[in-house]
C-alpha cells in the first residue's frame, strides 16, 4: 500500500514550516487558514506556490503547514522549503527541477546580531565633533 501524506521541515530565517502534501485538490492551508488568507499578499502566494508550478503539479495535492517564528515572509519561504522537499519525497525525479529553482536550498541569511555601542547591528549613533 503506497502512502497517503508525505511531510518535510522547512527553514526561512527565524521561521519553522512543518508541511504535510495529501493528494486533493490543490489547496493551501497555513495554521488552519487558506494560503490567500494568511499571508495577504498576492507576492507571498506566489513565493508558496512556487514549487508546484515549477513541477506542474498544481492540482494534485494539498498543503497542510504548520509554521511558526519569524515574519510572514519569513514564513512564506519557510513553508516553500517544505512544499518542496515534500515533493521529493513524494517523487524523487523532481528533485532535479526543483534544485535547478533554488527550492531546496535552505536561505542561511540571518539577521545580524547587535553590536554593543551601536543602534543595530551596523547603525552607529550620529557622530559629534564637540
Amino acid at each position: 500500500m503506497a502512502q497517503l501524506q508525505f511531510s518535510a521541515t522547512g527553514r526561512r530565517k527565524c521561521s519553522v514550516a512543518r508541511v504535510r502534501l495529501v493528494p486533493g485538490t490543490g489547496r493551501i492551508l497555513v495554521n488552519e487558514k487558506p494560503a490567500n488568507e494568511y499571508f495577504g499578499r498576492r507576492t507571498l502566494e506566489l513565493v508558496v506556490n512556487g514549487p508546484f508550478e515549477v513541477t506542474q503539479t498544481g492540482g494534485k495535492y494539498d498543503a497542510i503547514a504548520d509554521v511558526f517564528g519569524g515574519g510572514v515572509s519569513g514564513q512564506a519561504g519557510a513553508v516553500r522549503h517544505g512544499i518542496a522537499r515534500a515533493l521529493v519525497e513524494v517523487d524523487p525525479e523532481l528533485r532535479s527541477a526543483l534544485k535547478k529553482a533554488g527550492y531546496l536550498t535552505r536561505d542561511p541569511r540571518m539577521k545580524e546580531r547587535r553590536k554593543y555601542g551601536l543602534k543595530k547591528a551596523r547603525k552607529a549613533p550620529q557622530f559629534s565633533k564637540r
